[in-house]
């Protein structure tokens, strides 16, 4: 097998089945390196995110301190994973929103407040598992 280089790799169509089965190990890392870059830029950027994630940080300690059971904790981080995700998308969305129409529009604003309701109920729903499998724990129940 070749080595192809990066135009010729681009100028290949998109639905390609033969690029599409292509495992290319230098450009998958190179996407990691994306999402890092983005993830940095959001964690610097955002104060929800960050809070999050100090959150998550807090939560995770205490669950260790309470000798969590391994389902309890994959439970935990499926949440925190899922609040995360869910900020980091209302943070795109928010972002390519101010970037494609600076001016206000009510639509626009209602599109921004139901991507920030989508966190919202996502860190409710983690917020009820906490305290769902703390008070467990806590108040000894089975």
């Amino acid at each position: 097998m070749t080595r192809r280089s990066d135009a010729e790799f681009e100028a290949e169509r998109i639905g390609d089945r033969t690029r599409a089965r292509r495992l290319d190990l230098r450009r998958t890392l190179y996407s990691f390196r994306h999402a890092g870059r983005g993830l940095a830029w959001a964690i610097s950027s955002q104060a929800n995110l960050r809070f999050h994630l100090i959150a998550a940080a807090h939560v995770l300690l205490a669950a260790l301190l309470f000798h969590f059971t391994a389902i309890e904790f994959v439970g935990l981080l499926l949440c925190f994973a899922v609040v995360i995700a869910a900020e980091l998308f209302n943070t795109a969305l928010e972002v390519l929103i101010d970037y494609a129409w600076p001016e206000r529009h009510p639509m626009i604003g209602r599109a921004k407040d139901v991507a920030a309701a989508a966190v919202l109920m996502a860190a409710v729903g983690t917020a009820l598992v906490g305290v769902l499998l703390f008070a467990r724990h806590i108040f000894q129940i089975a």
